[in-house]
Parts: structure tokens; C-alpha cells; sequence
């Protein structure tokens, strides 16, 4: 007989930190309850790892994957044996009371959870208590180690999708040493890589942290080498850490915000006669140059988790009813009702990489492309029933109007600047050229010699009478992944980076945006930043983490070349220069003045692209076709007012191919 604890009566509790016990024991004897669950129950290494990782020629420096349980402390001392079986709890997501959906009339379901912020998703240990007989187990919630419905189709008919094994270079030996040096241990397992790793450096400041988007390429390089379990630990744990009641002037961030960062702390007992524990410190933006929340991180914590799923076919973990709580609570944070008239997503300025004051407030690309891809990302994970239809609904609206808006209004080439040229101004209509009132004086000199005229790409923001014309490339990079753009604004946006690659790659690349901002203008928008001087750090700075994502935007479009000559251009420098976090100058060629050496992500940036290609099938796994059902629904078609329609017609028309 199954015996559900007490605990069970709180979903999600209060805690100071979430718990967390990943020793293993040997089940020799299963109730007639558990043995019920028939041979799926004992299938543990397939539940605990991807079959590609164990075929694998790279053998996991871990060793046997491991499921850990929940994210949080652990005792020093704490020899309590603790096992999960993975599939103990298949059903219990479906008689939980913990989340309840509610849908308003014109909205989508808002995830309320019992207890309030501090959400401890559900978790299901099973345990060898010597005082019940050994037929007895107990099912606890507020451990971490449930698949609650394992896709065991997909992982046994999984493709073998790591790289085939060779003979490394020298410089990509020193990387993958450099890169398994940097991963953070919690309770005795891996759980992500720190920014920089320099052991000359004596103040760290933040960059001894794991950052959710650094850990982004080094979690694709181990789940490329077949090494998947320190990436399964993050996603796990980075969740416990999300809607921590953290704080800046009394005043908390929205439920579902993940955060910026976390660190491993070892902190002492109390009345424990010196014993410790390890608890993870989450950075919300509270202690962050600005005190800007992040917005970015949910997103890619979503797209990583379907990441994750794609490359070792262990989708169970998708749809664990933690992980889905997960995701709702940070669509909902981003898809909440506000002032805003716009389908893009609203963000202060260092919501993002670029987390210093650079003139990005507003609607800025980056933070587009990321929220699209999380979307559609969501959109493949979430499992639709009664409670998420409204929100799956609430989804493809808002991908087909983002779309439509991105793709109409932040697409600049040749012909487009000309048409802004000629604008008409202070149009009040609904059926206005000129939608955002921009005056064509916002055309800058720069502008009209640069774009080719085979070529164009998507501006970095767009508000009431504000073009802001500056080429971002992690934005644009990502609509091309995402299909964001058009098939055709995809391929002129590489055929721009390949006619300015002097701009844009310089002796290093990439360039985080182009041109920099000087002068007074520089003096304006930065507020004098010593750090964003021109050309420098996010002010036109040379940023090599970009490749892989610029490796991933040339394959899906055939244009593999331009990666390969961009991997060879930084494999020149990267070794010698000890791996910085950026370069200076216009076309890259010093050292950042204040860049961290042996910095993770431009580390597994560069091993990511190498991989991807050299086994080029990989980059489908991470990126999005073109979805024409998107193109045919247009939210304005469905509003029962009199207001006149959008021109989705004419709009497919001109820019697909």
C-alpha cells in the first residue's frame, strides 16, 4: 500500500530554503502497490539519463547520470538514504489541488498557488524507512526526482544525436578543460558553470555566480557531448529558486520571475556543533548594477528546458507538474494584461544581456526574439487539458500578432528607409501609414551608406515617435532562429553581416551592436558609463559568446560558410588571449578593458559552434521552422468590434517569400 505523508497536505511551502537529498538506495523489495506500475517502474536508467549519454564515446566526467532530488540545502552530515523511482507518482499530477487554474472572460487561465509566492513544486521521494515494513513506502511532496509521465517512446526510439567522437584539437582540449573547471557542485552534483573562472582574479564580484543565460551555450555543449544530468540539476534547481519573495525597497517582483543568478553558500547550523549545509542564493536583480529584474531568464530557462528534451528524448521531465507550473507562471507573468496597445513585450533598460543603461528601455529586439522562441517553445511543452487551453489559445494569438508586428514594423532595408524618408506625420486614423508617428529627420547619416542593397535586418526598438536604428545581433541572430523573421528577411539579414563583416566581425567576432553610440549622445543615453565607452563592453564591444548562436542562424539557412569562417577567425586569438569575455575597440582588436578572463560562455560558445558543425543535423533540434498557421490567424479577425482590420493580407504578401 501506497502511504501518502502528511506533507501532502501543503502542495507548496514556506521555506527558508527548499531541501534537497540525492543519495541512492537499492530497492530489493516493492510493495504489490508499487509492482503495479509493472516494468516501467524499474526502467530507472532509462528514466535517469538518455540513452545517448550512456552510448556515447564522451563518458560524463559525473560519471552514471543521476536524478537529484529538489533544489536547496543539504546537510554535511546527513547519511539519511533517499531514492526516487521515477514513475512512484505517474498520476498524481492529475489529483493534485495545489494549482488551481481560473480564466477570466476575455483572458487565460492565472496560475494561483496555495501559500502564496514561495512556490515548492511538487516532488514525489521515495523512501526506505526502517521503521515500516519494507513493503512500505512513503510518497512525500517537496522533493524533486518525479517524471510523472515518462515518454518512454521517446527515448527508446531516440536517434543517437551527439557528436561522433575524434581527435580534439589542442585548443578545444584546453576549452573542454577550462569548461568542466568552471561547473558548481550542490550537494554533491553538478548545477551549472560560473561566469568566469580566472584564478588571478580577486574580486569576482558577481562572475563567481551562475547566470541562468551564461549557463545557456555551456548546457548545449555538455548536452552535445552527451553529458545531460548537469543540465536536468539546473533546470531543477534554477525552478525551486523561482518567485522567491527577494526584494528591492519593499517592494517584490511579480510570481514566476526567475532569477539572474545563484550561488552556492555554505552556511553553518544552527546548534549543530559545527556541522554545515549548502543553500542556493538566488539574485533577483536586488543586488545587480541597477537593480534591474531580469527578463530574460524565464525565457531561457524555457527554451533550454525544450532544448534539453530535443537533443536526449527525455521529455518526461516536460511534463512533470512542476516543471508545467513552472512554465505557466512565467507566461503569466509575461502575457498579463497592462497599459501596454503593443504584442511585444514591454521591458526597462538591463533587462537583458545588455544589463546596463544603453537606451533599450521600451520594446527592444532581443527581448522580442527570446519571448517569441519561449512561446513557441511553450507551445510544444505545455500539456493541454481544461486548466491550459485558455492559455495555449492566449499563446498562439500573441505569436501571431508579435509576428505580424515585428516582421511589418522592425524590418529596415533600402526600400523601407526610402518609404520612411517620404513618412507623412501627425496621421490620426486607424488606417495611418505612419502608425508610430516617426519623423524621417530620425534617419541617422550613418544609416543611408551602410544598408546594403541586398540586404536589411530588424531595427533594435520601436516606440511612439522612436526608431532606434542600431543593428543589436543577438536580436537579430534569434529571429532568424526562431523564424521570427521571414524566410526572406532571414536571408538578408546574413547577407548584411556578410557584405559589413569588416563592422560586424572585425578581428574578433561579434559585435553585441553596431555603430556605438559617441559624443554626447554617448554622454546622454549611457549617463556617462565608464564601462560603455565607445566601442567597448555593450557599446559596440566585440562579444565571442555570439557565435554559437551565429553558427545556429548560418545552418538553419544554409549559409554554414560564413560560420566556419567566423569560428576559424576567433580560433586565432581565443586561446592566446585567455578566453576574455569581450574585445574593444571598432574592429575588435584589444582585449576589453575590463573583460574576465576564462569566461564560461565565450568558452562554450566557441565548443558549441565547433560541434554544431561538425554535425550540422543538430541545429533543427534548436531552432523553429516557419509556422504558416501562425500567418493565418490574426487576432483582429476575431474581435466582434467594428474597428477595421489589419492588413495581414497585404503584409504576407510583400515580405514572404
Amino acid at each position: 500500500m501506497l502511504l501518502i505523508s502528511s506533507r501532502t497536505s501543503s502542495l507548496f511551502r514556506f521555506s527558508s530554503f527548499p531541501k534537497c537529498y540525492h543519495s541512492m538506495i537499492t530497492i530489493n523489495k516493492l510493495s504489490p502497490s508499487l509492482a503495479s506500475h509493472g516494468s516501467n517502474l524499474v526502467k530507472e536508467s532509462r528514466i535517469l539519463g538518455f540513452k545517448r549519454v550512456i552510448d556515447s564515446p564522451f563518458r560524463s566526467k559525473w560519471g552514471q547520470i543521476r536524478v537529484l532530488s529538489g533544489s536547496g540545502c543539504c546537510c554535511n552530515n546527513n547519511n539519511r538514504g533517499k531514492s526516487v523511482i521515477s514513475n512512484v507518482a505517474s498520476n498524481v499530477r492529475h489529483h493534485s489541488t495545489g494549482v488551481e487554474g481560473h480564466a477570466k472572460e476575455k483572458g487565460f487561465e492565472r496560475i494561483y498557488v496555495q501559500g502564496g509566492i514561495n512556490i515548492k513544486p511538487l516532488l514525489v521521494d521515495v523512501v526506505n524507512n526502517e521503521e515500516k515494513q519494507e513493503d512500505e513506502f512513503r510518497v512525500e511532496v517537496n522533493s524533486s526526482n518525479v517524471n510523472v509521465d515518462n515518454d518512454e517512446k521517446g527515448l527508446n526510439e531516440a536517434e543517437d544525436v551527439t557528436v561522433p567522437k575524434r581527435e580534439l584539437s589542442r585548443i578545444e582540449k584546453e576549452a573542454w578543460k577550462l569548461l568542466e573547471e568552471s561547473v558548481v557542485n550542490y550537494c554533491g552534483a553538478p548545477v551549472g558553470t560560473v561566469a568566469a573562472n580566472d584564478p588571478a582574479d580577486k574580486l569576482p564580484l558577481n562572475y563567481d555566480q551562475v547566470f541562468i543565460r551564461d549557463f545557456v551555450p555551456s548546457a548545449l555543449a555538455f548536452l552535445l557531448k552527451g553529458e545531460g544530468e548537469i543540465v536536468r540539476n539546473f533546470l531543477l534547481h534554477t525552478l525551486q529558486l523561482q518567485s522567491w519573495e527577494k526584494t528591492v525597497d519593499c517592494y517584490s517582483p511579480g510570481q514566476g520571475l526567475m532569477p539572474a543568478s545563484f550561488k552556492v553558500r555554505t552556511v553553518p547550523l544552527d546548534g549543530s556543533g559545527g556541522a554545515t549545509e549548502e543553500v542556493l542564493d538566488p539574485d533577483f536583480g536586488e543586488s545587480a548594477i541597477g537593480r534591474v529584474a531580469p527578463v530574460d531568464s524565464g525565457l531561457w530557462w524555457i527554451i533550454l528546458l525544450r532544448a534539453y528534451g530535443k537533443i536526449t528524448g527525455d521529455y518526461a521531465l516536460q511534463e512533470r507538474v512542476d516543471i508545467q507550473t513552472g512554465i505557466k507562471l512565467i507566461l503569466n507573468l509575461c502575457l498579463t494584461d497592462g497599459f501596454d496597445m503593443f504584442p511585444s513585450l514591454l521591458v526597462t533598460d538591463g533587462s537583458c544581456m545588455i544589463d546596463r543603461r544603453m537606451g533599450i528601455h521600451g520594446h527592444p529586439l532581443e527581448i522580442q526574439a527570446l519571448f517569441y522562441s519561449a512561446l513557441r517553445s511553450s507551445r510544444e511543452m505545455l500539456m493541454v487539458d481544461d486548466g491550459s487551453k485558455n492559455l495555449v489559445r492566449a499563446i498562439n494569438n500573441r505569436l501571431s500578432a508579435l509576428s505580424f508586428h515585428i516582421r511589418e514594423y522592425y524590418w529596415v532595408d533600402m526600400k523601407k528607409i526610402n518609404e520612411i524618408y517620404r513618412y507623412k506625420t501627425e496621421e490620426y486614423s486607424t488606417n495611418a501609414i505612419n502608425k508610430f508617428n516617426i519623423y524621417p529627420e530620425q534617419i541617422p547619416s550613418w544609416l543611408v551608406d551602410w544598408v546594403p542593397d541586398r540586404g536589411g535586418y530588424l531595427i533594435g526598438n520601436l516606440q511612439p515617435a522612436h526608431m532606434d536604428f542600431r543593428f543589436f545581433t543577438l536580436g537579430n541572430l534569434w529571429s532568424i532562429v526562431s523564424s521570427l523573421g521571414t524566410p526572406r528577411q532571414n536571408q538578408g539579414i546574413l547577407n548584411l553581416v556578410e557584405d559589413k563583416w569588416d563592422d560586424l566581425m572585425g578581428q574578433m567576432p561579434l559585435k553585441i551592436c553596431y555603430p556605438a553610440l559617441e559624443y554626447e549622445e554617448w554622454r546622454i543615453i549611457t549617463g556617462s558609463d565608464p564601462k560603455n565607452t565607445p566601442w567597448s563592453y555593450h557599446n559596440g564591444g566585440s562579444w565571442p559568446t555570439l557565435l554559437w548562436q551565429f553558427t545556429l542562424a548560418c545552418i538553419k539557412m544554409g549559409r554554414s560558410e560564413l560560420a566556419e569562417k567566423a569560428v576559424t577567425l576567433a580560433e586565432k586569438r581565443l586561446a592566446m588571449d585567455k578566453w576574455p569575455e569581450y574585445y574593444d575597440t571598432r574592429h575588435g582588436r584589444f582585449i576589453g578593458k575590463q573583460s574576465r578572463l576564462h569566461q564560461t560562455w565565450t568558452i562554450a560558445g566557441y565548443l558549441t559552434s565547433k560541434m554544431l558543425l561538425e554535425k550540422p543535423e543538430l541545429a533543427s533540434l534548436l531552432s523553429w521552422d516557419e509556422d504558416l498557421d501562425l500567418l493565418e490567424t490574426c487576432i483582429c479577425a476575431l474581435s466582434k468590434t467594428s474597428r477595421a482590420k489589419c492588413s495581414r493580407g497585404a503584409a504576407k504578401s510583400q515580405i514572404l517569400v
